[in-house]
């Protein structure tokens, strides 16, 4: 009987630490940093290679302003991994309701939820920009949940809300950046 004992709670024992395994899993499957290249274009010290590289190895974007920028600044990633900066869009469950995300910046940023063509086919230039502000928090990292009810059209307030079942990627802009402006970003979290 004892035999047995020991054997039902090694069984449950391995049973439940592979649930809690695959559940850390996919859980971090989610979160953009760890999952997807991020793209870059503007007036910024770092390219493309140099920011997916410290984010391969640190777990962090960073972002930085040249001196004297002219135009704005755009750090982009798509929602589902790809080898461009376009792809298909990905269409998240109605169970998903926000992204958090954890940043440090020092000027205000606009999230842009890009969506996809009207046939879902597609993430090309163009299309609706829905979107939030990422404020000023130039000292400290901070984390915010934005709720996908949240982005609108424009950021106007009656603006056309973001379909989720159509999303391509994020667009963090900096319209107006001055030199050394910054934009450092350790996570990027959402529900699936």
């Amino acid at each position: 009987m004892k035999n047995k004992i020991v054997v039902l709670v090694i069984i449950i024992a391995f049973f439940s630490s592979g649930f809690v395994f695959l559940k850390k899993q996919s859980g971090s499957d989610k979160d953009l940093i760890k999952t997807s290249t991020w793209y870059i274009a503007g007036p910024a010290v770092e390219n493309q290679e140099t920011i997916n590289s410290i984010r391969q190895k640190k777990g962090i974007v960073k972002v930085t302003a040249k001196n004297n920028p002219v135009g704005e600044i755009e750090l982009n990633v798509m929602i589902t991994a790809s080898d461009s900066n376009d792809g298909v869009s990905t269409n998240l469950s109605d169970h998903s309701k926000f992204v958090i995300i954890t940043y440090k910046s020092s000027h205000l940023i606009k999230i842009q939820a890009r969506e996809g063509n009207l046939e879902g086919t597609g993430c090309v230039h163009g299309g609706s920009h829905p979107r939030v502000d990422l404020m000023p928090s130039p000292s400290r990292f901070t984390t915010t949940k934005i709720l996908w009810s949240e982005f609108k059209q424009d950021g106007l307030p009656d603006g056309k809300l973001l379909n989720i079942h159509n999303l391509c990627k994020f667009n963090f802009v900096n319209y107006n950046p001055v030199s050394r402006a910054f934009l450092e970003i350790k996570s990027v979290i959402f529900e699936k």
